[in-house]
């Protein structure tokens, strides 16, 4: 990769000689500006199940386990004092495991620097591995990506939370937790029972 900051130096160096336009051609030419597609993305509860499976509730980034998403809202209903959520994620008034445990969707080629928005190029991370990555490669990063899990070994906690689920009519009012609880129904990707 070219020195970006070396580039920036001679840009100034043009500003600094009043050649605000070789200026402006240097940066157009060494160093462009190019805008990301605006692309707001969605994902469903089943969709984001799929691959959270497919990886074996592992941060894929950085190999460590993953809870399947209802179970810190299920602490967080049951034990509000002890795992307190802010539904705008306010740093100070959210447990630290909703960042460090809690699974988003990545993709590992970011849609704004042309990767495609598809299932091959998503893998489960946490929260704070996502923010982090935001929109650089792993190469920039210096980040790769780690093996699978084994639902048999590790499953998220998916199939605990489903059984907790079941013994309180309550729980299931949630609707964050009634919709992911609906989408692990529906799922074909687990077995109900272990």
């Amino acid at each position: 990769m070219e020195d970006r900051a070396k580039i920036i130096k001679i840009i100034c160096e043009a500003l600094s000689s009043g050649d605000t336009t070789g200026a402006s051609a240097i940066a157009r030419r060494q160093y462009p500006f190019i805008a990301p597609p605006d692309a707001t993305r969605k994902f469903t509860e089943a969709q984001a199940l799929r691959v959270f499976v497919r990886d074996g509730f592992v941060d894929r980034y950085s190999g460590n386990r993953l809870l399947f998403p209802p179970v810190l809202r299920l602490l967080s209903l049951m034990l509000p004092d002890a795992f307190p959520f802010h539904r705008n994620w306010k740093m100070n008034e959210t447990h630290p495991a909703y960042w460090e445990l809690f699974p988003t969707l990545d993709h590992i080629v970011p849609v704004a620097r042309g990767g495609p928005d598809h299932e091959d190029n998503l893998v489960s991370t946490s929260m704070l591995r996502n923010s982090a990555k935001a929109n650089w490669t792993l190469e920039e990063l210096g980040w790769s990506i780690h093996p699978s899990g084994d639902m048999n070994q590790w499953d998220g906690m998916l199939a605990w939370c489903m059984e907790f689920i079941k013994k309180d009519d309550e729980i299931i009012k949630d609707k964050y937790i009634g919709r992911w609880y609906r989408a692990a129904l529906s799922s074909n990707g687990w077995p109900m029972s272990r």
